[in-house]
């Protein structure tokens, strides 16, 4: 007869959470426990989407979903099949709670409070009989044979399989637990952040939002589109996050100091701009530029605009001229602003880098490294956009660790 299976989760996060509760669900013999080393779990979850929790993405084709990751598409494609967002949907509306669907495709639980899923994970954990041990950080972990040799700071343990689920770091020396067992670490770096304009005038319209805005980088191949939210410190929104994701290592390396280009009309180029401007002229010549909104912009965009390129708000339509007309619509479509520096929010932070995905197994999340290791969530090399999806990574990436966790020693 086998000994009971002793697995140690570490990390206190979504992808923790969700591996200890597929690790006991599929080995219910097995002693499964969480360690995390600070006092507060589930701290992501707590302050997504507003401390809404934004908990998946309405995207329930494989191929489809794996192409929202920057970092991840081809490996998770393999995951995906084994667990993705039908599967999400499902596994959290078994246990009582409801997702809605929002216009962006974004998926909240219909309370509007992520408290509805921490409340389902802990109470999940605590059905099942999962231990949770909070302030343990892990000091070291060592190989003795086919078990793990745990060391904390006040104890050590033995076990037999580890699941590692301690997020992203920051900084590269995080890894370096992981180095020493045999893993490739991609560097880190930080990925969905904001753009700071500490000194461009357009952050006095802070609160101002554009429903769809075209942002290039210049001198590269990165652009982006979506909604766009003017702050006080640069702008944001998902346009500009999409943006870091997609380009989190070309920004880092141009030291986040770089200029964008931003079409405020979204997928109208200068031409079909040029043509609505013109026809409006043409049927209301004596109408005054701060009545000619006809891109719809929000008003103060719109003569924060005017303003810049010195154009009167009182002049008419029929007589704008030649040159400011060419002016109006070369900043409608191509306005350019500096960005120095970069906002992140460290309760959302999400990196660039980690554990590679060349040294996973992803049919199982198995370190080819280290056997009997197995990883979920943002310690690997995948993140996605923003609006669910790293939630998404988290939830398949921790299921299949928890299940294919294997009872064999």
């Amino acid at each position: 007869m086998q000994d009971e299976l002793n697995v140690a989760v570490i990390g206190g996060g979504a992808a923790g959470f969700f591996a200890a509760i597929s690790a006991k669900t599929h080995h219910p013999n097995a002693q499964v426990t969480i360690y995390e080393k600070a006092d507060k779990l589930l701290a992501k979850v707590r302050v997504s989407g507003g401390g809404r929790c934004n908990v998946t993405h309405a995207c329930f084709s494989v191929p489809q979903l794996a192409k929202f990751y920057p970092r991840g598409e081809k490996y998770l494609k393999k995951a995906f099949a084994y667990f993705n967002t039908n599967d999400t949907v499902k596994w959290f509306e078994s246990r009582g709670v409801k997702l809605k669907i929002e216009e962006d495709n974004r998926m909240f639980p219909v309370t509007d409070s992520s408290q509805t899923i921490i409340d389902c994970l802990s109470d999940e954990t605590y059905k099942l009989g999962i231990r949770i041990e909070k302030h343990q950080p892990v000091m070291a972990i060592e190989k003795e044979g086919d078990k793990f040799r745990l060391r904390f700071r006040e104890k050590e343990i033995i076990v037999d399989k580890v699941i590692v689920a301690t997020g992203g770091s920051p900084k590269e020396e995080g890894f370096d637990w992981l180095k020493k067992l045999g893993h490739e670490i991609e560097p880190p770096v930080p990925s969905l952040f904001t753009f700071n304009m500490p000194h461009e005038n357009i952050v006095s319209l802070m609160g101002v939002s554009v429903d769809n805005a075209s942002v290039k980088v210049s001198g590269t191949k990165l652009k982006n589109e979506g909604p766009l939210l003017i702050t006080h410190w640069g702008m944001s929104g998902p346009a500009i996050l999409k943006l870091s994701a997609w380009g989190a290592r070309v920004l880092h390396d141009l030291d986040y100091n770089f200029t964008i280009q931003v079409n405020w009309l979204g997928d109208i180029n200068e031409e079909q701009a040029r043509e609505m401007l013109m026809k409006e002229a043409e049927a209301h010549p004596m109408k005054k530029m701060s009545n000619s909104n006809l891109f719809k912009l929000p008003n103060r965009l719109y003569l924060f605009l005017l303003s810049k390129l010195e154009i009167d708000p009182e002049v008419q339509l029929g007589e704008l001229g030649k040159k400011n007309r060419n002016r109006l619509l070369n900043t409608l479509v191509n306005d350019e602003y500096k960005v120095e520096g970069k906002t992140t929010f460290k309760e959302e932070f999400v990196t660039c880098g980690g554990v590679s995905l060349s040294n996973v197994s992803m049919d199982t999340m198995e370190s080819k490294a280290c056997p009997g290791m197995y990883f979920a969530g943002e310690v690997l090399d995948i993140d996605g956009v923003t609006g669910g999806f790293n939630f998404q990574a988290a939830w398949t990436t921790g299921f299949i660790a928890g299940k294919l966790c294997s009872v064999n020693k």
